[in-house]
């Protein structure tokens, strides 16, 4: 039973390699098994830097080696959480070509987006080294293996930033992914959705109370547009939790208004109360709207620092969310903005042709071999040199 079983696995899995690869792969491996085999050797590489994330397309190789009952060797050049430079092999595969052949395409599907994630992540997480990241993808994902990959990604990009001495990321926002950051579940407390559903903030807030007695509370401010109005009256309704940092307020302010009290003038002054060098360093228009603009700005996040800590509530944490990606996340390093936590999926990639990795045969029957303009994946003298040495 036990044979039979694997052996409808491998049928299910030829079809979906069939269906699923570029049909010129599908015809080389035909004619390649009329014509006789060659054992050969594929660089896996990327035209881009980027943090090394090859897990799942390793994981998928092995799968479809075992029901095909054949053996792939893997040459892992770098390791998971290497930075990759532009054009650098992060793997050869070496195998016999009718079994390579027909899984290029998979394979690159797994490993490119992955990778440029993790890049991103790692950079973001460097950028604040002193703020948790929560990984919030989910919904802008194109569906479940996205999903997966999205938040591999963020885990490997968040452990390489930890080795340089960043918190990263420590969680997501669902259960299924959850197991990527080492935790069972995953977080968050509530939607805009419970807002508007209970009325007022701090009827949102009192519900979750009752309902999660003994959890900590992230309460959405935005939603009536008073921030900081909203969050004093939770905090004077919830003392304790407040006093013992158990109480987060998340700023998700709408791009098109200010923060509660905000306006350009207020916005200048605020940084030039805490920061004022930062104003004076911006360098384009993108970095001038993250810094006093309208939404979630260097700005907003500063005075709802101020007014909690004015009005005694210093242990109250602040989550901010809305289009963190890289170049948010170092405008915000730069104004020091007070953030413990950093709720975002922006460590997706927005260019997506930079998530194209590429693969190349460097070898027939151990003879170097590769088309004109490659030639820089070949290996050298019997090996690529590893981790810098």
């Amino acid at each position: 039973m036990a044979g039979k079983g694997l052996s409808e696995r491998g049928e299910n899995l030829a079809v979906e390699i069939g269906a699923r690869t570029d049909s010129y792969f599908n015809r080389t491996r035909q004619i390649v098994a009329r014509f006789g085999d060659k054992r050969v050797t594929y660089a896996v590489f990327m035209r881009r830097p980027v943090i090394c994330a090859p897990r799942l397309m390793l994981d998928w190789l092995k799968l479809a080696a075992d029901l095909r009952r054949t053996e792939i060797e893997v040459d892992l050049i770098h390791q998971e959480g290497d930075w990759v430079g532009a054009g650098e092999p992060i793997v050869y595969l070496t195998g016999g070509l009718v079994d390579l052949s027909d899984l290029e395409t998979i394979l690159l599907q797994k490993v490119g987006p992955a990778c440029v994630a993790a890049h991103h992540a790692y950079q973001m997480a460097l950028s604040l080294p002193s703020a948790a990241f929560l990984a919030m993808e989910a919904r802008h994902c194109a569906g479940a293996e996205m999903q997966d990959m999205m938040s591999y990604a963020a885990s490997v990009g968040s452990a390489a930033a930890r080795r340089e001495g960043a918190k990263g990321f420590v969680g997501g926002a669902n259960d299924a992914t959850a197991h990527w950051f080492g935790a069972t579940r995953g977080f968050g407390t509530m939607p805009h959705s419970l807002i508007g559903y209970a009325g007022s903030t701090l009827r949102a807030a009192e519900m979750f109370r009752e309902t999660f007695p003994n959890e900590p509370i992230t309460v959405l401010v935005d939603y009536f547009g008073k921030e900081i109005s909203d969050a004093l009256a939770v905090c004077a309704r919830f003392p304790e939790l407040a006093a013992e940092g158990g109480l987060s307020f998340r700023l998700d302010t709408h791009g098109g208004r200010f923060l509660e009290g905000l306006d350009p003038a207020e916005s200048y002054a605020v940084l030039e109360r805490h920061v004022p060098g930062a104003i004076r360093r911006y360098r384009s228009d993108a970095e001038l709207r993250f810094l006093v603009g309208t939404g979630v700005s260097a700005a907003a996040i500063w005075r709802m620092r101020e007014r909690l800590d004015q009005a005694g509530w210093g242990a109250v944490k602040i989550v901010a969310s809305s289009g963190f990606g890289v170049e948010k996340c170092r405008v915000m390093a730069d104004a020091k903005a007070p953030i413990d936590v950093v709720g975002t999926g922006s460590f997706i990639p927005d260019s997506w042709h930079e998530t194209y990795a590429t693969a190349d045969i460097v070898e027939y029957d151990g003879v170097p071999m590769v088309k004109i303009g490659r030639e820089f994946l070949l290996r050298r003298n019997g090996a690529r040199k590893r981790h810098g040495q």
